[in-house]
């Protein structure tokens, strides 16, 4: 696991990768709900991820998307929309059975304080459309006021993914007692504008798969810094990320995994002989000019609505990037 949490695997022969689901356990309820999230922590997860977004007023949500269509019952922009009143976002309904409501950030930090969660992980991947000030200063004051011995018991629980480097030292500055990993799909970004920053690496299977990918494990090997690998939901990817010795897996199936690394705790070599790593030599994009060139597009992506990663970089002229 993360160093987050201390758990004892000292048994097994291999060191395993965590269990963390996607929006909860997402394959099987409405993603980033609050049954989703429950689901995950029975299925055995050992952390939850899930995404914020900012009512217009003021209130942190849960939701992946910056509008709505996708997966309610209702329409628009979030930031447009009111929580409170007879159409706030509070009446709001999933299209996926069984329906639900959005979780506030609230609901799902009183959800990880109760006794019996208090060993759940959660990865908050921050969207690039909030203003990173008031959206941390937001989160602070729900998360200090959550416990008496908040600092304590939930506060090194939290880990922030960051995708733009311009919301680093808003983070620091008012999150400065939560871990900070970049979240993305290239690893010259990551080494470039994070490496001096993040103890976590939270980044796309396929980034991972290449000879790039492979330095990149290596680097952080060495560095002491965590690697998680998303959305990994094939068996055989599963079994890569493995035999990559990652600290995470991020899954949708959260019992897909866990019910793979009990197998691999019984027999592991067995279990290893069944999964071919073909897939790595026949899936396009695996290799490295598909990469490259998603990477590229992904980046001016996140520039058109957060600004020049440049801009971010200048304005912490003594951030050490990782050997070549």
């Amino acid at each position: 696991m993360l160093s987050f949490i201390v758990s004892n695997r000292s048994k097994r022969p291999h060191r395993l990768p965590d269990c963390w689901g996607h929006r909860g356990a997402s394959s099987r309820f409405p993603e980033n709900t609050l049954a989703s999230f429950q689901a995950a922590i029975r299925d055995g997860a050992e952390g939850i991820e899930s995404d914020v977004h900012v009512s217009k007023d003021d209130v942190v949500i849960m939701f992946h998307d910056p509008a709505l269509d996708r997966t309610t019952d209702s329409r628009g922009e979030i930031k447009e929309r009111v929580w409170y009143g007879e159409d706030g976002l509070q009446h709001v309904r999933t299209i996926k059975e069984p329906k639900q409501s959005i979780p506030t950030f609230a609901e799902t930090i009183a959800l990880l304080t109760k006794p019996e969660n208090q060993h759940v992980a959660f990865n908050v991947d921050v969207k690039v459309q909030n203003d990173p000030d008031r959206l941390f200063a937001l989160m602070h004051s729900i998360i200090s006021s959550s416990d008496p011995n908040w600092e304590t018991t939930l506060a090194p629980r939290i880990l922030l993914g960051l995708w733009h480097p311009g919301f680093l030292e808003h983070a620091k500055k008012r999150l400065p007692y939560c871990r900070r990993s970049y979240i993305g799909d290239s690893v010259g970004l990551a080494r470039k504008y994070f490496w001096g920053e993040c103890d976590t690496f939270s980044m796309s299977f396929a980034s991972l798969a290449g000879a790039g990918g492979q330095k990149f494990r290596q680097d952080c090997k060495a560095a002491g810094k965590n690697v998680m690998v998303w959305t990994v939901n094939d068996p055989s990817h599963m079994m890569e990320a493995v035999r990559w010795e990652v600290n995470v897996i991020i899954t949708d199936v959260t019992r897909t995994w866990l019910e793979l690394r009990d197998a691999l705790q019984n027999d592991y070599e067995k279990i290893v002989s069944q999964y071919s790593r073909l897939f790595l030599w026949t899936t396009l994009n695996f290799y490295a000019p598909f990469l490259a060139a998603y990477s590229r597009q992904s980046k001016l992506d996140l520039e058109k609505v957060a600004g020049p990663f440049e801009r971010a970089l200048t304005a912490r002229p003594t951030m050490v990037s990782a050997a070549a």
